[in-house]
């Protein structure tokens, strides 16, 4: 008995210890996204054009998903809705869609679509910038598209995105390739790291790392592929 009381106090200590809160990586990262006078026609045109190459590319990479019908996937950061839709044709009506978003204006006009064309297997969820929202063992596969670097507390976010995919769910990143002395000077100002940092920062999350896919006509977004253990 006495020999265990060091452990027990170890462990009582160790449960009394404060919580280690993630520093962001940079203040107002998203203030844009937060401004209630949002224009969401001017993202439309930013992000569903030609001059986009995940736009372009966007059934291919999809594609990468495998989804079926019946399944759940979480769209993160969500925007316009650019994949949202597609995904829940997908998925079907017994399927779900949940499209996340920090951006209320963004949510408020996802929701407004999704009603108009009458696709119930679309759910909106507002999410705080510290976690994706989603409940624990709810979905089958997470997108993130072109987002991860907006995410400002990246591995408490990536964090709950784990926790909210079911066991052997996956997670499909895309992002901009940043290369110094190659990357165009908006992804060298925009996007903080590079591909192997994202890649480490998901596995410190708990993921495991499967691959990555290359998708004929993307030039500047990787892909890459990881799975909850």
């Amino acid at each position: 008995m006495r020999q265990a009381l060091p452990l027990l106090f170890l462990l009582f200590a160790a449960c009394e210890a404060p919580a280690v809160h993630e520093a962001p990586v940079r203040e107002g990262l998203n203030d844009r996204f937060l401004d209630p006078g949002l224009d969401v026609e001017r993202f439309e045109i930013a992000f569903e054009g030609e001059s986009r190459e995940v736009w372009r590319e966007r059934t291919a990479i999809q594609g990468l998903l495998g989804l079926k019908p019946g399944m759940a996937v979480a769209d993160i950061g969500a925007g316009t809705g650019l994949f949202t839709f597609p995904m829940a044709q997908a998925v079907g009506n017994e399927g779900r869609v949940y499209a996340v978003e920090i951006s209320p204006v963004f949510l408020e006009n996802l929701t407004a679509q999704a009603q108009q064309r009458k696709i119930p297997q679309v759910q909106t969820v507002l999410c705080p910038e510290d976690d994706s929202g989603l409940p624990a063992n709810t979905i089958d596969r997470a997108f993130v598209c072109d987002t991860y670097h907006h995410f400002t507390y990246p591995l408490t976010t990536t964090s709950s995105i784990l926790r909210a995919l079911r066991p052997g769910g996956q997670l499909l990143v895309v992002d901009f390739e940043r290369i110094e002395g190659v990357s165009r000077d908006w992804i060298l100002g925009h996007v903080r790291a590079g591909k192997e940092t994202v890649r480490a920062e998901i596995e410190e999350a708990g993921f495991r790392f499967l691959r990555e896919i290359q998708v004929e006509g993307l030039e500047e977004n990787y892909c890459l592929l990881f799975e909850r253990p």
